[in-house]
């Protein structure tokens, strides 16, 4: 097993990938793979509307094209911006967050609640699920109505998180939550807590992939 895993923050906002990076704690293990999160610095601020979503993509190529000594690539974005470019250009393996984090929540309960920044990123979220064919398993997605930077960083963050999250709990019957933005992987444990139902933070459950690929093929 050589290389790292490369978490790729695909915004230019450096708040989120240090919450990126904290989250990955439970993941660095002895004799594990290294765990390396990045900034792409020439990405969009925030990726709050498919323009952002669209403006995000070929930085991030430059950068896996600048990293083949990476053993495998997270994108760390919610709607896994450019997912089928970047798994034609890397020669390992590819995982997108929502992917990885809402294939995670089906394997946690039957009614899932996604977490929103904004009600603008709702229906490309929406429309990557249709693609993969799971969307009946989501029975709401809501918004925080807060910006990237925000979420990364804001003082209110929590409890406007935990506001939502009771909402999809009690109101829509959601039974796991995802977290909608890699910038709330922070909340993630504490969220947990506060609401007494599994809550997914989607980077970590696409790195948790990532290293079971990796062990598997170092025991070929």
């Amino acid at each position: 097993m050589s290389g790292p895993i490369l978490v790729i923050n695909p915004n230019a906002n450096p708040a989120v990938t240090a919450g990126l990076d904290a989250a990955m704690a439970p993941f660095r293990l002895s004799g594990g793979p290294e765990i390396a999160c990045v900034t792409v610095p020439d990405g969009p601020f925030g990726i709050e509307s498919q323009a952002d979503s669209d403006a995000a993509v070929a930085p991030m190529l430059d950068m896996i094209r600048a990293r083949p000594d990476a053993a495998a690539i997270i994108i760390a974005c919610y709607s896994d911006p450019g997912i089928d470019s970047a798994r034609e250009v890397a020669k390992v393996p590819v995982f997108g967050m929502q992917e990885s984090g809402f294939l995670t929540a089906m394997s946690r309960g039957d009614r899932i609640g996604v977490v929103a920044i904004s009600e603008g990123s709702i229906l490309r979220h929406r429309k990557y699920l249709r693609r993969m064919g799971v969307l009946e398993r989501m029975v709401a997605e809501r918004p925080l109505n807060m910006s990237v930077a925000e979420t990364a960083s804001g003082d209110g963050t929590f409890a406007r998180l935990r506001a939502v999250s009771e909402t999809l709990v009690h109101q829509d019957h959601a039974d796991v939550i995802v977290l909608g933005c890699a910038g709330l992987s922070a909340h993630r444990a504490s969220l947990e807590k506060a609401i007494g139902r599994p809550v997914v933070d989607p980077t970590q459950a696409a790195v948790a992939m990532a290293l079971g690929a990796l062990l598997v093929q170092s025991k070929r």
